[in-house]
C-alpha cells in the first residue's frame, strides 16, 4: 500500500507539472486537448503502477527513484537535466502553438497522438514486468540478470523505445505540430543516454557484449 501511495503521489505531481507546463502557456484552462492528454497519461500510469505495486513492488521502487540527483554517473545527471528541460519546453511550445494557432492539427491526428502516448507508456510499464531491474536510473545491481527475451529480443532498450513513441505522440495530442521540434532536439539527448548506458552495461553486466551481437538494434529495429 505504501508503494502504491507513492506511485499515486508521483502521478499527482506529474499532473501538476503538466498543469503548469500546459495551461499557463495556453492562457486558459479551456484546452480540451490538454485535458484529454492529461487523462490518458494519468490512466496509463496509475493503473499499471497499482498492479506493479501489488505484484512487483521492488521493480516499482526502482522506477520511483528518478531525476538528476538519483543518477550516479555525472554525464547522466547532465542528460537527465537536459531531458527535463526539453520535456517542459516541448509541452510549453505545444501549448503556445495551440494558443496562437501556429499549426492546425485535425482531430484524427490528436486521437493518434493520444494513442501513441498510451502505447508508449504501456510499453515502458511492460518492460518493468519483463525486467524487474529496469530502473529510472542507470545502474547495475550485484544480482542483476541479463534479460534478452520479450521486448528485449526486439531492441536492446525497449523502455526508451516506449519513451520515444510517447514523446512523438505528445505534440499532436496537444494540438501542435511545432512541438515536434522539441522532440527532434530530444532525440540526440536520448541517444547520448543510451550510448553512455551501454558503456556501463558492457563493463558491468555479465553477458551484455554477447547480447549486443544477438540483438543488433538499440532503439529502432532495422535502423539503430
Amino acid at each position: 500500500m505504501r508503494m502504491a501511495a507513492q506511485a499515486l503521489a508521483s502521478t499527482v505531481f506529474g499532473i501538476a507539472f503538466f498543469g503548469v507546463a500546459l495551461f499557463v502557456p495556453a492562457g486558459t484552462i479551456h484546452y480540451w486537448q490538454a485535458r484529454i492528454f492529461v487523462a490518458v497519461f494519468a490512466v496509463t500510469t496509475i493503473v499499471p503502477s497499482v498492479v506493479l505495486a501489488a505484484r512487483y513492488p521492488d521493480a516499482l521502487a526502482r522506477r520511483m527513484k528518478a531525476g538528476p540527483t538519483a543518477e550516479s554517473r555525472p554525464v547522466q545527471r547532465i542528460i537527465i537535466t537536459l531531458t527535463v528541460v526539453l520535456v517542459f519546453a516541448t509541452l510549453a511550445l505545444s501549448a503556445l502553438d495551440h494558443r496562437f494557432g501556429w499549426s492546425s492539427v485535425p482531430t484524427w491526428l490528436i486521437i493518434v497522438g493520444n494513442l501513441a502516448v498510451a502505447i508508449g507508456l504501456s510499453i515502458a510499464q511492460l518492460v518493468i514486468v519483463q525486467n524487474n531491474y529496469a530502473a529510472a536510473t542507470i545502474r547495475v545491481e550485484a544480482d542483476q540478470p541479463l534479460v534478452s527475451t520479450g521486448l528485449y529480443g526486439l531492441v536492446r532498450h525497449p523502455m526508451y523505445l516506449g519513451t520515444m513513441i510517447m514523446m512523438i505522440g505528445i505534440p499532436p495530442a496537444l494540438d501542435s505540430l511545432w512541438g515536434l521540434l522539441g522532440v527532434a532536439v530530444a532525440v540526440p539527448v536520448l541517444a547520448a543516454r543510451i550510448l553512455d548506458e551501454e558503456k556501463m552495461l558492457d563493463a558491468e553486466l555479465a553477458g551484455y557484449r554477447e547480447y549486443t551481437h544477438q540483438v543488433r538494434y538499440r532503439l529502432i529495429p532495422g535502423v539503430w
